[in-house]
């Protein structure tokens, strides 16, 4: 898709930290043929959001994210690699399916609204399954595939996560409905946070595919 965007997230980082990114289609490496290139410069371990909105689904409850994604010896300057869906529902509020491999907790990490849709409170939340991007070997395609799931009140089921085609269950149900006046969309995230005090790091997707039901 040539809709891809990115941005700074405010959210992150330190006092006077930054972040920009680069994005482009390689041939190699790949799987497809043609990638998608992640390039994220910070300061602050700050991140870059990069992101597209691929359709409207108002109905769709079900959601299986399923991706490829390449590292290089530059992962030692990424904290964590975020993997999201948000989808706006038909009463106009956002459901966001926050998804992490957190390098400083080692952890998988997800969402919730810690507070109501409309005074929402975003928060990260700790599973007891294990991720750690430093162990992932590098210049290899791993498959990550992420299984969840919402009810008409924007309650989200974090069920299932896959690392190379090992199950890890997170089995995990929260509130993650937000009133912040988007239109109908569907949007993916992948974000890169960086790691110390400055850096540079790339990341390849391949074969991204959103699966809805």
């Amino acid at each position: 898709m040539s809709t891809w965007e990115a941005a700074y997230d405010t959210n992150s980082g330190g006092t006077g930290g930054s972040a920009s990114g680069t994005m482009a289609i390689v041939d190699s490496p790949s799987l497809s043929g043609q990638a998608r290139e992640f390039v994220t410069d910070y300061t602050g371990s700050s991140a870059e959001r990069y992101y597209v909105s691929f359709g409207q689904d108002t109905a769709a409850t079900h959601f299986l994210y399923d991706a490829w994604v390449y590292l290089d010896g530059s992962v030692s300057d990424v904290a964590n690699l975020e993997m999201d869906v948000n989808q706006v529902m038909a009463n106009g509020q956002t459901v966001i399916f926050g998804f992490q491999c957190d390098g400083y907790s080692k952890t998988w990490d997800y969402t919730t609204n810690a507070g109501t849709p409309e005074r929402y409170v975003d928060q990260w939340l700790k599973s007891d399954q294990a991720c750690d991007l430093q162990e992932w070997s590098v210049e290899t395609w791993h498959h990550v595939q992420v299984l969840y799931s919402r009810d008409s009140a924007g309650n989200v089921t974090y069920e299932s996560v896959w690392l190379d085609d090992v199950e890890q269950d997170i089995g995990a149900t929260v509130p993650s409905a937000f009133a912040l006046g988007w239109g109908s969309t569907l949007l993916t995230n992948l974000q890169v946070d960086g790691r110390g005090p400055s850096g540079s790091s790339t990341v390849y997707l391949d074969n991204l595919t959103i699966y809805r039901w």
